[in-house]
């Protein structure tokens, strides 16, 4: 794949680094919000190797990107069979010789990895009991809540002084759109009755955890309203392979409130690229804060997030203001933001308390906004 042209930053063109190595381990919404970097990076340094460390459950977020040279996946293992693997990671990394290599996760296993590398200049978190295994180490500012693209363009200045803070005009996040995925997923659109002309919605129903989990009957009420709206839409329920039976519930009862089973169809076992590739057709994106919203931000698709525990100040999507977003949450909460570990209150009102006429305002809003807009380019 050809790389695109990008200009160099004349504040940072000079540094004489040519092997670059960003490590983000874990949660696919991490990976597609340290992106941004990426692009920064290649901006300013255009000849360095470049080269993204990630574990596969996220690695189709840079699995093909132009701007990196080289995508190492450590293996998903544990035990034994995991230090092994480390082991033979790190001497690998020590023989690719990089001169600088950046940990946005900061967890044990990144910061060895990091360590091992051997490279001369390693910038990571000041992170008590790992901070040794760092060259440069950068506090998290306390105070006014930043958005994780900020905390993380940090490391980023502490490698390229002068580079700038980010915007997200100028800096948003970005996946690689698959040509492949993009064929893979009108072919499972279409054994599911879904025509290339339907307008296509897209609810993501799965959560990572309780916390972040709205209830069943509040997605199902969603899905109602927007298909009496407009009995053309197709709205599909999509969520982890693993959570497909929350997803099949909610549908059932969609049906049971008059929505025709082949207008609420349920797709769970996409890989992140085919993820993408749906999204991008899509009318709109509706769901919480999790991976497939991230993913989502990456398009120009309008998007209907839905935030409980954590807050859009932090983890909002990081794009273009240009593009439609719609948030729904409940502010005045003293508990919230939580760690989502205890619930204070007990109830998990940040989320559950959210009505479901809210985010169906918030869909239809977005739909209009978006038809309003005069370059949009909608499906």
């Amino acid at each position: 794949m050809k790389r695109p042209e990008i200009a160099p930053s004349r504040s940072t063109a000079a540094i004489p680094l040519t092997r670059i190595l960003l490590v983000r381990l874990r949660l696919i919404g991490d990976v597609v919000l340290t992106t941004p970097v990426i692009r920064a990076v290649r901006r300013a340094l255009p000849d360095a190797h470049l080269a993204y460390l990630v574990e596969p459950r996220a690695a189709g977020v840079v699995l093909g990107h132009p701007l990196l040279d080289d995508v190492i996946v450590a293996p998903a293992l544990r035990g034994w069979a995991r230090w092994r693997a480390d082991a033979a990671l790190a001497r690998r990394l020590r023989r690719d010789r990089y001169d600088a290599v950046l940990d946005f996760h900061g967890g044990p296993r990144s910061a060895f990895l990091t360590r091992a590398s051997g490279a001369p200049r390693r910038i990571g978190y000041d992170v008590p009991g790992r901070r040794w295994m760092y060259t440069e180490r950068i506090p998290r500012p306390p105070g006014r809540p930043r958005h994780s693209v900020e905390n993380q363009w940090d490391l980023l200045e502490a490698l390229l002084p002068g580079i700038g803070r980010p915007t997200r005009a100028h800096d948003p996040a970005e996946m690689p759109d698959d040509t492949d995925a993009r064929g893979r997923l009108s072919e499972r659109l279409a054994a599911l009755g879904v025509a290339a002309d339907s307008p296509l919605l897209v609810v993501h129903v799965g959560a990572g955890n309780e916390f972040r989990t709205w209830p069943e009957e509040s997605f199902a009420a969603v899905v109602a309203s927007l298909h009496a709206h407009d009995p053309e839409r197709r709205i599909v329920l999509t969520t982890g392979a693993e959570q497909e039976a929350t997803a099949v519930r909610i549908s059932r009862l969609a049906r049971a409130a008059g929505v025709p089973e082949e207008a609420a169809p349920v797709l769970c076992d996409l890989d992140l690229a085919e993820v993408r590739a749906l999204v991008a057709r899509a009318r709109v994106f509706v769901g919480g804060d999790s991976g497939p919203a991230h993913i989502a931000a990456t398009t120009g698709v309008p998007i209907v997030g839905i935030f409980g525990p954590t807050t859009p100040a932090v983890w909002g999507p990081w794009r273009d203001p240009a593009s439609v977003t719609e948030l729904v949450e409940i502010e005045g909460l003293g508990c919230r933001p939580c760690d989502q570990r205890h619930c204070e209150p007990g109830d998990f009102r940040c989320l559950r308390a959210i009505p479901p006429g809210q985010v169906v305002s918030a869909v239809e809003r977005a739909l209009e906004r978006e038809a309003a807009r005069p370059d949009a380019s909608r499906p």
